[in-house]
């Protein structure tokens, strides 16, 4: 028989971060399907403790998963404390470290010196290489919403959550511009969400994919007047848009919206700016002048409508998660995946546990 997996979700230490990867009804499941669910505390979760707590699930303070057993299967979603430096579980979340990103090395070399694994699950796919969980729809409908806020001069700053009805309202009530929007990406779940959104906003987008991208028109990419970047890339590929373009004499692209944010991969098809935005600031100037150019570039926009997106990707998430330890295909894709990243680290590597594999 196979032993049923301990999985301890943790809090998430990014002041802006709502989201939980797993909610109160599917954690139910699990634990009627005997999987051991421990929640820690956290006070910026959408989702109540007691919540969990009802449910069956067991509860720890936050942060307590660093001393937790060395078989438990911590979850999460966003970055991880720089504490302890040496990670010894194995971590399921979006690490964000194996295209080259800044970082990732520093990540991948925790990882290595404790002999533990992270289960990234951005490559928790099937067979055909489709994610079995993303936020992609939610981060590509508020990253365009807030594209057309900003554009329309409605964007109140700093960002706060809301509901999927309030975002629809916001969009709505403002007053459509002639505006020439321009997704790229948008066959994809992120694309779709920003469509719908631009939709909502009354503005019919430009859609373009693999076929429009592969000879790319950079004249008429930069005859819109907002550009929303959906594209998933797994390899170099020519950029969309270059530094030069930024001055192109005809230029008419004021805002760019990056929904990707592979800011300092190799695999970034915007490589004009260095920094993402944030929830205080969530729009930079990448030119002044005559004809101003404007970047909104935040790595957690699904956070901006937690208990939606919460709830749509942790359906998606459930049933992977439910088996776990089971050798099911996806996690052992997942773990080659995070073995071969793994290799390019200089770090000492400590002995592995015997089981780091077993997923």
């Amino acid at each position: 028989m196979t032993e049923r997996p301990h999985l301890w979700m943790r809090h998430e230490t990014r002041a802006t971060e709502r989201r939980a990867p797993l909610v109160p009804e599917d954690a139910a499941r699990l634990v009627r399907d005997g999987v051991a669910v421990t929640v820690e505390e956290s006070p910026r979760r959408a989702f109540p403790l007691d919540a969990y707590e009802r449910v069956g699930c067991a509860t720890a303070p936050a942060g307590a998963w660093a001393r937790s057993p060395a078989d438990t299967y911590v979850l999460g979603l966003k970055e991880l404390p720089e504490s302890p430096h040496a990670l010894r579980h194995r971590h399921i979340f979006f690490g964000h470290a194996y295209k080259g990103q800044e970082g990732a090395a520093a990540l991948l070399g925790r990882f290595v010196a404790g002999g533990g694994a992270l289960l990234d699950l951005e490559y928790l796919t099937d067979p055909s290489g489709r994610r079995l969980a993303a936020f992609g729809y939610w981060a590509g409908y508020l990253g365009a919403a807030l594209a057309v806020l900003r554009r329309r001069g409605a964007l109140d700053v700093p960002l706060v959550p809301l509901d999927r009805a309030r975002w629809d309202a916001a969009l709505a009530a403002t007053e459509p511009e002639g505006e020439r929007a321009l997704v790229v990406g948008a066959l994809g779940r992120s694309g779709r969400g920003a469509c719908d959104a631009l939709e909502t906003a009354g503005i019919t987008p430009t859609r373009w994919d693999v076929e429009e991208t592969r000879d790319l028109d950079r004249a008429a990419l930069l005859g819109h007047d907002v550009l929303v970047n959906t594209v998933l890339v797994t390899r170099p590929v020519d950029p969309l848009l270059r530094p030069a373009d930024l001055d192109a004499p005809d230029r008419r692209l004021s805002l760019v919206s990056d929904v990707t944010c592979d800011v300092g991969s190799e695999c970034n098809v915007l490589p004009v700016y260095d920094t993402v935005t944030d929830w205080a600031r969530p729009v930079r100037r990448l030119r002044e002048g005559e004809r101003p150019l404007d970047l909104i570039a935040v790595d957690n926009l699904p956070s901006l409508v937690p208990d939606e997106a919460s709830r749509a990707f942790s359906a998606d998430l459930a049933p992977p998660l439910s088996r776990l330890g089971g050798g099911d295909g996806a996690w052992v894709r997942c773990l080659r995946a995070f073995v071969r990243a793994a290799r390019s680290t200089t770090t000492p590597r400590r002995t592995p546990r015997k089981d780091t594999h077993a997923c």
